[in-house]
C-alpha cells in the first residue's frame, strides 16, 4: 500500500502542465533553428551565396544543389563511400571486441583481473591529444599512413567506456544462467554466443550507434592519417569544398551545407531506428536483455 501511494505521489509530482509543453516547444524551436538555417542555405542559389543574403526560413528551393554537389571537381561520391566503409568496419570492431572483453571481465576468474579493469577504466581519463603523437609514430612505423587501418583497427580493441558498459550489464545478469549452460556442455565462447549475446544486443547496438556517430563525423583522424584525396571521408571532403574556391570569392556555402545535410541525415535515421535499444539499455540494472 505504501509503495502504491509513493508511486502515485511521484506521478503527480512529474505530471506535465500546459506550461511544461509550452516551454518544451519553445526550447525545441530554438534548437531547430541551426538545422533550418542549414537547409535554407543548402537550397539557396549561387547569387544568394555571393550576396551573402541568407535567411532562416527558405525562400528559394534549388533542389538541384543536391545533385550539383556530386558534379564538382571533388569526388563526393567517393567521399561518401569512404565514410561508409570506415564507419561500418569500426562499428563491427567495437561491437565484437566490447562484448567479448566486457563479458570476460564480468565472468572470468583470473588473478589481477580487477586491477587490470581499473587500468582499462583509467584510460578514459587520458586526453586524446596526449596519445595523438605516439599513435601517429606507431602507425607510421607499421606503414599504415594513408590507409584506413589507423581509423579501423583500434576499434577492434574496444575502449574503456564500452568495456565498462558491457561489464556492468553482464554483472547484473544471474550467474546461474552461465552455470546452467556449462552443465549442458557449453564452454566460454558457447555461453557467450548462444546465451549472452542475445541478451547483450541492446547494449551492443547502443555501442554501435555511439561508434557510428563518432566515426561518421570524425574529422581529426582522417586529417592526420590520410593524404590521398580519393581515400578521404565525407567529413573531410566537405572542408575541401569550402577551401577550393577561387581567391576573393565566397566559398559555395550552398554546396557545403548540402554536404553537411548528407553528413547529418544518416545519423538522424540511425538514431530513429535504434532509439528503442538506447532506451532499453539500463546501465545500472543491466536488465534490458531479459525484458
Amino acid at each position: 500500500m505504501t509503495t502504491t501511494a509513493t508511486t502515485t505521489r511521484t506521478l503527480r509530482a512529474f505530471r506535465a502542465t500546459p506550461f511544461t509543453y509550452a516551454t518544451l516547444m519553445i526550447v525545441s524551436a530554438l534548437l531547430c533553428v541551426p538545422l533550418v538555417l542549414v537547409v535554407s542555405i543548402a537550397l539557396s542559389s549561387d547569387q544568394t551565396v555571393n550576396a551573402n543574403t541568407f535567411t532562416i526560413i527558405p525562400r528559394e528551393f534549388h533542389w538541384e544543389n543536391f545533385t550539383r554537389v556530386f558534379d564538382t571537381s571533388l569526388p563526393m561520391g567517393r567521399f561518401l563511400l569512404n565514410s561508409v566503409v570506415i564507419s561500418v568496419f569500426s562499428v563491427l570492431g567495437q561491437m565484437l571486441s566490447s562484448g567479448l572483453i566486457g563479458y570476460a571481465f564480468a565472468r572470468l576468474r583470473a588473478p589481477g583481473k580487477n586491477g587490470l579493469f581499473l587500468v582499462v577504466i583509467a584510460t578514459m581519463m587520458i586526453p586524446t591529444q596526449i596519445t595523438m603523437i605516439p599513435q601517429f609514430i606507431l602507425f607510421k612505423e607499421l606503414g599504415w599512413i594513408n590507409t584506413y587501418l589507423p581509423l579501423i583497427i583500434p576499434n577492434f580493441f574496444s575502449n574503456g567506456f564500452n568495456v565498462f558498459l558491457i561489464r556492468q550489464f553482464v554483472s547484473r545478469l544471474p550467474r546461474e544462467i552461465d552455470e546452467a549452460a556449462m552443465i549442458d556442455g557449453l564452454g566460454f565462447f558457447g555461453v557467450y554466443r548462444r546465451i549472452m549475446l542475445p541478451m547483450l544486443m541492446p547494449a551492443l547496438i547502443a555501442i554501435g550507434i555511439f561508434t557510428l556517430t563518432y566515426t561518421w563525423g570524425d574529422f581529426m583522424g582522417p586529417l592526420i592519417y590520410l593524404n590521398d584525396e580519393t581515400k578521404m571521408p565525407l567529413a573531410l571532403g566537405i572542408q575541401y569544398i569550402s577551401s577550393t574556391s577561387a581567391a576573393m570569392q565566397a566559398p559555395p556555402w550552398n554546396l557545403v551545407m548540402v554536404g553537411s545535410i548528407l553528413l547529418t541525415l544518416p545519423m538522424i535515421i540511425v538514431y530513429y531506428l535504434g532509439q528503442r535499444y538506447l532506451y532499453e539499455m539500463d546501465i545500472s540494472g543491466g536488465s534490458a536483455g531479459v525484458k
